[in-house]
């Protein structure tokens, strides 16, 4: 089995800041990535310092991957699916891959993320972050007054039609799979005059520059609009790990970690980016990410540190 001192699982922003920092330190680090997450569907982010005219989550992820593996950072390309605690604190961790292939190592990152629940629509992703959006925080500005279609279903759609309603009165929700509707989001679209269809939807129209025109229905009805933001709810966190290890989540499955640290309930057990409880923004996971890897870098070295002391006390 092969022994690191730090395992990284999941390749996307919060794991590759905190490889770069680890990295950084000279310890040796792998980081175990599946090669698809979040991070690969979005073509580009608006909000991140240094790139005014935006950048991709491919992009990012392919020169932060350089980045690491400059400082000595070793990748597998492996899906992990089960983790064992060794036993007490300090012993490490064992992580197993669909490969069959086993790794080991005292500090453990979690930084998988999670996956937006996004209905196979033709055409659909190939607008993720040109001029359909996600998360209303990072890309709202991005609708400023323009006609705009929340595709999503039930309260989830509703929610977001109505966050959205403060950067453009151009809006329709379809709310594709028609899920029921609380009656209190009915009325309060219909007071901010947004245009409710339940209906589901066919295709959605874009040009392959990924310029989002509308959608066309399954009736065939067709709705022209500028911009999109989808809002689907489900989403999947993928927090598996941490229950195998025994890490405290909330009931949303999101991992609760300690705020300055940035450990789990688990000792020697990170957890950074999406899979967290925080906003699901990039910047954010980026300083997460290294964040935790400052405190595993604390925790790799007292490791260090007991392993000296008990060597001079057994020669002694």
């Amino acid at each position: 089995m092969e022994q690191y001192d730090s395992m990284i699982v999941g390749g996307g922003i919060a794991g590759l800041q905190a490889a770069i920092q680890l990295g950084r330190y000279e310890h040796r680090v792998l980081v175990i990535d599946a090669g698809y997450g979040r991070s690969t569907l979005c073509k580009s982010y608006h909000n991140i310092l240094g790139w005014p005219d935006g950048v991709s989550g491919e992009e990012l992820r392919r020169l932060g991957r350089l980045q690491a593996e400059k400082l000595g950072v070793t990748f597998a390309n492996d899906e992990v699916v089960q983790a064992v605690n060794k036993g007490k604190p300090g012993d490490g961790f064992e992580l197993w891959g669909k490969s069959g292939k086993g790794y080991e190592a005292p500090t453990l990152l979690l930084a998988t993320g999670l996956l937006d629940r996004i209905p196979e629509l033709p055409n659909l992703k190939s607008c993720l972050g040109l001029t359909v959006y996600v998360c209303p925080d990072c890309d709202g500005y991005e609708i400023k007054n323009k006609q705009t279609i929340v595709m999503g279903s039930g309260d989830s759609g509703a929610g977001m039609a109505l966050t959205l309603s403060t950067r453009t009165d151009k809006l329709t929700y379809v709310n594709h799979e028609q899920k029921a509707v609380k009656s209190e989001l009915l009325a309060k679209l219909k007071e901010k005059r947004i245009t409710y269809v339940a209906e589901d939807i066919g295709e959605v129209m874009a040009e392959t520059n990924g310029l989002f025109r509308g959608v066309v229905l399954a009736n065939g009805e067709r709705i022209g609009a500028e911009r999109g933001f989808i809002a689907f709810g489900g989403n999947e966190v993928k927090s598996d790990l941490a229950r195998q290890l025994g890490a405290e989540r909330l009931e949303n499955r999101h991992i609760v970690t300690d705020p300055r640290s940035k450990m789990t309930s688990v000792p020697f057990v990170w957890a950074a980016g999406d899979v967290g409880v925080h906003a699901e923004q990039v910047t954010i996971a980026m300083g997460e990410g290294a964040q935790a890897a400052i405190w595993m870098n604390k925790a790799l070295l007292m490791l260090k540190e007991e392993a000296n002391i008990h060597r001079v006390v057994v020669r002694s």
